[in-house]
């Protein structure tokens, strides 16, 4: 009986010794793949690399987002809204050739152009807008361009 016992005792440590050296194969295998055509020749070389990239990284999205911040405050002072309206200011005369342009940016700062025109001549009159508003009194047409330039700046 105890011969059968150190059978049995060798047959399976023969068997876990086979499933060892199969899973040490495996992983070697998978080890040279996982190595193979990279610079690092071992494990800390290549942890050593992953740390550069790594930085590498970092920095790069430090600058990305120095660049988005300044390109997002060039954007607030560009043009956001513009809206033209033509109109007639003289009943009696013509048709609508005097016009209001409206042009904010995304803080409400901007101008407003407008013409006047009738047969004898044409004005043309610009009103600086600081946030929404104009120390020029507006005209009706002005007023109503501006408000059109904020919602179409609103919107975007």
């Amino acid at each position: 009986m105890n011969i059968k016992l150190e059978i049995i005792f060798f047959v399976f440590l023969g068997i876990i010794i086979l499933i060892d050296a199969i899973w040490i194969f495996r992983t070697e295998k998978r080890l040279r793949k996982f190595f193979a055509g990279k610079k690092a020749k071992d494990l800390e070389e290549n942890i050593e690399v992953l740390e550069e990239n790594i930085l590498k990284l970092k920095l790069a999205k430090e600058e990305i987002e120095k660049e988005l911040k300044n390109i997002n405050t060039k954007l607030r002072k560009s043009i956001r809204g513009l809206e033209t309206i033509r109109f007639n200011p003289f009943p009696d005369q013509g048709s609508n050739q005097s016009f209001a342009i409206g042009i904010m940016n995304e803080d409400g700062d901007g101008v407003v152009l407008s013409s006047l025109y009738s047969r004898e001549r044409m004005s043309i009159f610009a009103k600086s807008i600081k946030n929404g508003k104009s120390e020029y009194e507006l005209t009706k047409e002005e007023k109503e361009v501006l408000k059109k330039a904020e919602v179409e700046h609103k919107a975007l």
